[in-house]
């Protein structure tokens, strides 16, 4: 079988890029968004020579606003959209802005970004229906109505229940009586409409944003990961996807066993599939979910590929990931549907925590990138496989993940037995460990190198994005407009010059045929 891996001509020589997820940008609303600073943002990578921008899931948050605990895998998350682009478009006032504090400095405020942000967007839908819509609108609400649709109603009934998980709603809307759904479609019509143009405005913004990083040779790498949340518009639309007891609570939940980042594993809550329903469609609903995702990335990283072999199936009852077993995924029959469907598909995988033979040789199989993280490196001698001399060449490197530390932090709290190893192998006194890893990193052979844009700005455990297990305090760190310094970049396109990363220069190339 040839190689499930393939990108466009100019994506497949090595690359470096940078991971930061659109919600750590200073945006002025609380929260980092798709409209001026994330085009501010594209003149970094550009200045910095990055051709690939990481970002995580882009789906609405629930509950500890985890991009992977989102309320659907296919609607984008609202509180990005750019209220500045909707004055320039015409659906805001100016006026309206001027009002609203400066809020681009300081952790991410989720709440505080709705409270902003619904009123001016509700306010927004009012004038584009007095105005008589917009040409595109319809022809998006057609196109996207597979998932569009049931997520409109989905969202609606979210509010009009005040925000319950669907399994609190009225017990004929948990078991999705037809009649019920009449009734509700009806009584909702104006916020299921409302919903749908949040999603028109999103899908506008993240494809114009996309389309300005293309033209300016960046590729964006999105994140797909391999199980959806219970409280989602998935699970609902489709319970009999996934192990639901009657009531619609989950069975088995899906984690993983004890491993480096917790002792007791990770009990992440979602439910788990029953792929032989799944399988009877042709894989359906997972070849529209991927289509979907390569319709707003350029790559797609897929998470916790091991799933796929095997899963960790935990009792729901559990309120730890201990006490759970190994059960069988869909394995090469998945991706074969893909291929089938899709052709060759440009995935990356992530291939960490406890990866067994059959999962290596599947990922092998399909000929698709695993990951290497450098911090995991130094601790098991030289037969480490994330050791830079151990990598094949199809792999993507990091110095960390948004699992990770920074590289200063995990530097700070790791043994000295490790810090010893990191310094002999890299020959240098680690008072700069940050850039010695991104310098390690894109020296390596590995056709992608990133890290993420706290360990270009050197920061300690005061910039970590995400502690896994931890129940609060994940998701908030943002960059200030101020770090985003032309000597940050400039160090990092150096490095990508010297280790042949930069390739050519679209922009430039442009200029010169002018």
């Amino acid at each position: 079988m040839p190689s499930l891996f393939d990108t466009p001509p100019d994506w497949r020589r090595r690359r470096a890029g940078i991971l930061l997820h659109p919600t750590s940008l200073p945006g002025p609303h609380a929260i980092g968004d798709l409209g001026p600073v994330a085009r501010r943002w594209l003149d970094f990578l550009t200045a910095a020579g990055a051709r690939l921008w990481q970002v995580l899931p882009l789906g609405p948050v629930g509950f500890g606003h985890s991009p992977y605990a989102a309320l659907s895998a296919f609607a984008g998350n609202p509180l990005l959209i750019s209220l500045e682009d909707l004055v320039t478009d015409g659906w805001l006032a100016p006026h309206e802005l001027a009002d609203l504090p400066d809020l681009s400095e300081g952790p991410a405020d989720y709440a505080r970004a709705y409270t902003l942000k619904e009123p001016l967007l509700t306010r927004a839908h009012e004038r584009f229906r007095q105005a008589g819509g917009h040409p595109d609108y319809a022809a998006f609400c057609a196109q996207e109505a597979p998932w569009l649709e049931d997520w409109a109603l989905f969202a609606a009934l979210r509010e009009q229940f005040g925000g319950q998980a669907w399994t609190s709603w009225d017990p004929a809307l948990v078991h999705r009586d037809p009649a019920a759904l009449t009734h509700w479609q009806e009584r909702l019509a104006p916020r299921r409409d409302y919903h749908r143009f949040v999603q028109w405005l999103f899908f506008r913004q993240w494809r114009a944003l996309r389309q300005r990083a293309n033209a300016r040779g960046i590729a964006l790498i999105g994140d797909l990961p391999i199980f959806v949340s219970h409280d989602s518009a998935d699970v609902w639309t489709h319970p009999d996807f996934f192990a639901l007891d009657q009531h619609g609570q989950p069975t088995v939940v899906a984690g993983v066993p004890p491993d480096y980042f917790s002792a007791t594993g990770q009990r992440w809550g979602n439910p788990l599939y029953r792929w032989e329903v799944l399988a009877a469609s042709g894989y359906a609903w997972w070849v529209a979910r991927v289509r979907h995702a390569l319709s707003w990335f350029d790559l797609v990283r897929l998470d916790h590929f091991r799933g796929f072999v095997a899963t960790w199936e935990i009792p729901a009852c559990e309120t730890t990931a201990v006490n759970g077993r190994w059960v069988p995924g869909p394995g090469r029959a998945l991706f074969d549907a893909l291929q089938a469907a899709l052709g060759p598909l440009p995935i990356l995988v992530e291939d960490l925590g406890i990866i067994t033979p059959d999962v290596e040789a599947l990922r092998d199989e399909l000929g698709l990138p695993g990951m290497k993280v450098l911090q995991f490196a130094f601790g098991s001698g030289p037969a480490n496989p994330y050791l830079p001399y151990q990598y094949p060449q199809r792999c993507v490197v990091y110095t960390g993940t948004h699992d990770n530390d920074t590289t200063v932090g995990w530097y700070a709290h790791a043994s000295e037995p490790e810090r010893d190893a990191a310094r002999r192998y890299l020959a240098v006194p680690g008072h700069d460990i940050a850039w010695d890893f991104i310098r390690l990193a894109l020296a390596s052979v590995a056709i992608f190198a990133l890290a993420p844009l706290q360990d270009l700005l050197a920061l300690g455990s005061e910039g970590r994005l995400n502690v896994p297990g931890a129940s609060a305090g994940n998701w908030v760190w943002r960059v200030s407009e101020q770090a985003l310094a032309p000597g940050i970049a400039a160090r990092f396109r150096e490095l990508c010059q010297v280790y042949g990363r930069l390739g050519e220069d679209p922009a430039q190339r442009a200029a010169e045929q002018e």
